[in-house]
């Protein structure tokens, strides 16, 4: 772990310079290597290069803050069904934890990329997405010829973003999560005025993004992964 070796060279050097010099040695270490430490950890740096959300090992994440990204590492999807309106990285990164995932993208190219990624557990399907009272009919087509199901997790992260708010709400499940990418924007927070849900907000850095923005998570008393029996874990490691 870098943390339990950053501490012993410190405890070496330490009684080999004066404490003035030790502790600007120090804060300028702290300045400079904790960034790029961040951004090799996190696959930020692999992200930018690559343009597209990865670990630093190139796997998949979602394009999510990675505070939020951490938040939901540590909880267990599975046995939970996932609902993405918009489809991405995180469709695969979702494969590889929930139970099934549903994810509806409305680009055509993007859609038939992700075809010859996605396990079996993934249902892909395409919507147009010119016009939005299109888009969120034929997103309510296809939830309905899957039986109207309800999923422990929805993702908004795509197609037309306030418009699929009251859709959301419709079909995730009493104890599930709503989760929206980019939530400083959109008319999230309008959208949702209503909805009877609570809030919890993730600012910070995305994978490969230089600007810091806010992943949203939107729920119901009673949702699953604010169950305080949760450990919280604290652990430098890949996402």
């Amino acid at each position: 772990m870098a943390q339990p070796r950053i501490r012993e060279i410190s405890a070496r050097i330490r009684p080999l310079m004066p404490g003035p010099v030790f502790r600007l040695v120090r804060s300028l270490g702290a300045a400079l290597l904790t960034p790029i430490a961040f951004s090799l950890r996190s696959g930020h740096f692999r992200s930018a290069l690559a343009n597209k959300a990865v670990s630093r090992s190139g796997e998949p994440l979602p394009w999510y803050t990675y505070p939020c990204i951490d938040f939901l590492r540590f909880r267990d999807f599975s046995d939970r069904t996932v609902l993405e309106l918009g489809a991405g990285q995180s469709t695969l990164w979702w494969a590889g934890r929930a139970k099934s995932v549903v994810a509806i993208e409305g680009d055509r190219g993007w859609y038939e990329s992700l075809l010859r990624l996605v396990p079996g557990t993934v249902g892909l399907y395409f919507v147009p997405q010119d016009d939005a009272a299109i888009c969120v009919a034929e997103v309510a087509k296809r939830l309905a010829a899957l039986g109207e199901p309800r999923f422990d997790v929805v993702v908004i992260d795509g197609l037309w973003r306030r418009e699929l708010v009251a859709t959301a709400a419709r079909v995730v499940a009493p104890d599930g999560i709503v989760i929206c990418d980019n939530a400083e924007g959109y008319g999230f927070h309008e959208a949702f005025l209503d909805k009877g849900f609570e809030r919890v907000d993730f600012y910070g850095y995305a994978p490969g993004v230089i600007l810091p923005h806010c992943t949203a998570i939107y729920f119901r008393a009673g949702a699953f992964v604010f169950d305080s029996r949760i450990p919280i874990t604290v652990v430098a490691t890949e996402r």
